[in-house]
């Protein structure tokens, strides 16, 4: 007897039928099942042979039981053996997310296990494994003759399309509980060409992170030679690991570097380390050999960040250097400073605290590592009072502790109180009243081991009273222009302040002082506290702009007029020198994504000279774009002023994508300073800093790429020279 439904029911409805009945309807009621047998099944058409005790189901059938799903065009089940065979657009899908797409299905009644005839496994990580056949027991899928790539394998217009790599195996084992995929006898397939590989080998198929070897990074450089980096990345925890890398080079003795990480209920943190031994090398410049000295060489750092509480915090970065070149020699870092601090800091709406500390490492070949400050302690303490006069008031603390080993030592300590007000006039005027106050003590020794004499200041105590008054206003006007909308403001400064005393206190964090459009208006022109810029001022500019579709622009100028003849403390060429400042201003100019340019400039009050001179020019879309920086400071200011030294530079980057996945890029840094400028400088006017070049191919889940670096500068007798690197990613391909 045949029957056909369907709607959703229970498949116990025929286990529970006995197996000597006669053939009668599936819609025949039966004892109800127990919970663990219950099999949730359609079919457009259902039939039961009872004599061979066969349930034939056809057309759209689904069935699923314990999270394993299973859908096809016709199912037979044979109740005797317990088999469930599946024709015709086999989906299998398991608990994990992982789908099995096959043409002939053979499995248990459980529907978990079972053989599959030409098999397509979907991982659920993204991932697709093709083989002649696989097998299903419990968790574990086990293929033959399999290929894996996590690659898509058809274009955006559904076209096929082979992988840019893949992995082929003899035999193929998913395991989705320890989420890993292990390939035995195994090859790398990149771009059709076969590479091979370790005869067992696994990758993780989740974003967690397993243990096992990662990609290797292959390079050349003239000072290393040929260069093999093997890491092994072994996962300790969830929240932990551990990657170990041996570096192997053909003109140097080897190397091993270490990474730990780890994320825990305070916070995150890091630690690295990187040691070796060879030759150090002569960073005196005026040394006329390189010297034969051999020793360890290491690099270490360190870096993370607790949440003590939702306001109290704690940040940390140490880098520790056993010489001055190694971190460049063996491509670690090209920072010509190591910064080390440890920093408390307590953050909630209205206050602010800051207890830390910092202390410096010196890799320039004229750094004095005994000469470089450490500041211990360094604190800073602020708290925000609302509605006071109508403003706000802010209020400062500050005490820091300069040391040196061989050198000037500073102690500060300093307390201020801020009010602001800001309101709109009747007549749209944006006016801001500013009454600021400051009470100072300084203590200082050795000052005479200062070598610039505007920095040194006095040995013994000093105290310093500071007060200002200031009226910022600024009349802004809007209206349409040129098919857009035009913003033209005034504003006007008025600040006044009384004698200070500058010149007997210690300069330590006030000295890269130069007039820009970024400080025009501040309050206090010098970059730090220990200089205050003293003597009454007015201050007048202009900001212009135009919003169109697709165009922005920004312009900004301003000057300030000294009330007093008081002579100044600024350095002769910062722009601030005498009564009249120099001319300072900002343009940006912006076509929708295509075009960027920010040019900032200051004229010389006199002449009208261009005394700084910089721009930022990026054109081009993504893909295809160039990058254009340059800086020129012809300022005329004393070069034994290390801090304000005159200098030009020519930054250059561009990319070119000249097929859909490759493009080349470059860049470069130029020292344009000639003994003009800076009778100091060892530049001739062109004098290469780095160079690089290289090229890509980069699709959606890898990445090949060939690097050329040259880097000109010089520590001693130690010079870079050029690296080439082969940089190779598989997404998709795990840990």
């Amino acid at each position: 007897m045949r029957g056909s439904f369907a709607w959703w029911t229970a498949l116990p409805l025929l286990i529970a039928a006995p197996r000597a009945a006669d053939a009668q309807s599936v819609t025949t009621a039966a004892a109800p099942a127990a919970p663990e047998e219950i099999v949730e099944f359609s079919a457009d058409e259902v039939t039961y042979d009872s004599s061979a005790d066969i349930v034939t189901a056809s057309g759209e059938v689904r069935m699923s039981r314990d999270g394993n799903y299973l859908a096809a065009d016709a199912i037979v089940w044979n109740r005797k053996t317990g088999e469930v065979r599946a024709n015709g657009n086999v989906v299998v899908l398991t608990p994990q997310g992982d789908k099995l797409i096959g043409g002939d299905v053979a499995l248990t009644d459980t529907l978990r296990d079972g053989t599959i005839q030409n098999l397509l496994v979907v991982l659920d990580s993204g991932g697709r494994i093709a083989a002649s056949r696989g097998t299903r027991s419990g968790q574990l899928i086990t293929l033959e003759n399999a290929i894996y790539s996590p690659c898509p394998v058809t274009t955006e217009s559904g076209c096929p399309k082979n992988p840019s790599w893949a992995i082929t195996a003899a035999k193929v084992i998913d395991d989705p509980v320890h989420q890993k995929v292990r390939f035995q006898g195994g090859r790398l397939r990149l771009f059709g060409i076969e590479l091979p590989l370790l005869p067992i080998f696994s990758i993780a198929t989740d974003t967690g992170g397993a243990t096992g070897w990662l990609v290797p990074d292959i390079s050349y450089s003239t000072r290393k030679g040929l260069e093999l980096a093997t890491p092994y990345h072994w996962q300790i925890g969830p929240n932990r690991d551990l990657t170990l890398t041996p570096h192997v080079y053909t003109g140097v003795l080897p190397a091993i570097e270490g990474k730990y990480r780890e994320l825990n209920s305070l916070g995150a943190f890091q630690l690295g380390a990187f040691l070796t031994y060879g030759k150090i090398d002569e960073t005196d410049p005026t040394a006329m050999s390189a010297g034969n000295r051999h020793d360890f060489r290491g690099y270490f750092e360190g870096n993370g960040k607790f949440q003590l509480d939702p306001v109290w915090s704690v940040t940390s970065s140490l880098r520790v250097a056993t010489d001055k070149t190694v971190t460049q020699r063996y491509d670690i870092t090209y920072d010509d400073r190591l910064r080390n601090f440890v920093n408390a800091e307590r953050i909630d709406a209205d206050s602010y605290v800051s207890i830390a500390g910092w202390a410096f490492e010196g890799l320039r070949a004229d750094d004095v590592q005994r000469q470089i400050p450490v500041a211990l302690p360094a604190i800073d303490a602020r708290l925000r009072l609302n509605g006071i006069a109508g403003g706000k008031v802010e209020l400062q603390g500050n005490s820091l502790s300069i040391i040196r080993i061989d050198g000037q030592d500073t102690q500060r300590a300093f307390a201020s109180a801020r009010w602001d007000r800001r309101f709109l006039t009747v007549m749209g005027q944006e006016v801001t009243l500013t009454a600021f106050g400051r009470g100072d003590v300084y203590h200082t020794d050795d000052a005479e081991e200062t070598s610039v004499d505007i920095y040194r200041g006095q040995n013994g105590w000093h105290v310093r009273g500071i007060g200002a008054l200031a009226a910022d206003v600024k009349w802004p006007f809007v209206g349409p222009f040129f098919g857009g909308i035009q913003r033209l403001v005034p504003r006007l400064q008025l600040v006044l302040t009384p004698p200070t005393p500058n010149l007997d206190i210690p300069n330590e964090d006030a000295r890269a002082i130069d007039l820009e459009d970024s400080n025009l208006f501040a309050l206090n022109r010098f970059p730090g506290y220990d200089r205050w810029e003293d003597g009454s001022r007015v201050t007048y500019g202009v900001d212009w702009s135009l919003e169109r579709p697709n165009l922005s622009i920004t312009s900004n100028i301003g000057q300030s007029y000294r009330i007093v003849r008081r002579p100044t403390i600024f350095p002769e060429g910062t722009g601030l020198n005498g009564r009249i400042s120099d001319i300072v201003g900002r343009t940006r100019i912006r076509y929708g994504r295509l075009v960027d340019i920010t040019h900032r400039f200051r004229l010389d009050k006199n002449n009208l000279a261009l005394r700084r001179s910089e721009l930022d020019l990026t054109v081009g879309t993504d893909q295809t774009y160039v990058q254009v920086g340059y800086l020129r400071l012809d300022r005329n200011i004393d070069p034994t002023i290390e801090d304000l030294r005159d200098k030009e530079e020519l930054r250059l980057a561009g990319r070119v994508l000249f097929r859909r996945y490759w493009s080349i890029f470059g860049a470069t840094v130029l020292d344009l300073t000639d003994k003009r400028e800076d009778p100091l400088s060892i530049a001739d006017g062109f004098t290469p800093v780095r160079h690089r070049l290289g090229i890509l191919y980069e699709d959606d889940c890898l990445e090949l790429g060939l690097t050329w670096r040259r880097d000109y500068e010089r520590i001693g007798t130690f010079r870079k020279g050029s690296t080439f690197a082969l940089h190779l990613s598989l997404k998709g391909l795990g840990r």
